[in-house]
């Protein structure tokens, strides 16, 4: 159709939730900063696994990227394929968004990942270690790679240590 009207983004993320969407998009928005939702769309006729009316697709953000959640059923699921890699500056961001994401009945995993309650998951991971994993020297970036290994949640004051030597 020429002379249509763009509307959103041209390109998003298109997130699969069973059915949560709408939870989730808010989970998100109340938890990390420049998060917000832009759009709740109601399905307007019954699909396989919903009713007219029912949330289909909601309209957000996560930290400035857009995206979109699609209650689509329980067909597909979330992987490690896909996540979220937030780059915290200090131990206290650090454990408020690892602590909101495991403590709203999400899981803990190894080396600063974790999953939220709809499956999807999350890299929580402070500046620190970033640095110390590309150190120039090599001797530094290997103390810090296997601090790391050891962790779930990631400690800066550890990965520090570990950089440090």
């Amino acid at each position: 159709m020429s002379g249509s009207k763009q509307i959103g983004p041209k390109n998003l993320v298109c997130l699969w939730y069973e059915g949560g969407a709408e939870e989730a998009a808010n989970f998100y928005a109340a938890t990390f900063p420049d998060t917000k939702v832009t759009g709740v769309h109601r399905a307007p006729g019954d699909y396989p696994d919903g009713k007219e009316g029912n949330v289909l697709t909601v309209d957000f953000t996560v930290m400035g990227i857009p995206c979109i959640g699609l209650n689509g059923g329980p067909v597909f699921k979330q992987s490690e394929a896909f996540s979220f890699q937030i780059a915290t500056d200090d131990q206290a961001e650090t454990d408020r968004l690892w602590n909101a994401i495991v403590g709203n009945g999400g899981e803990e995993s190894q080396c600063g990942w974790c999953k939220d309650k709809w499956g999807l998951s999350w890299q929580i991971t402070p500046r620190q270690l970033t640095e110390g994993m590309m150190d120039p020297d090599p001797a530094a970036s290997k103390r810090v790679f296997e601090a790391m290994m050891g962790m779930k949640k990631i400690d800066v004051a550890t990965i520090e240590a570990a950089r440090r030597g």
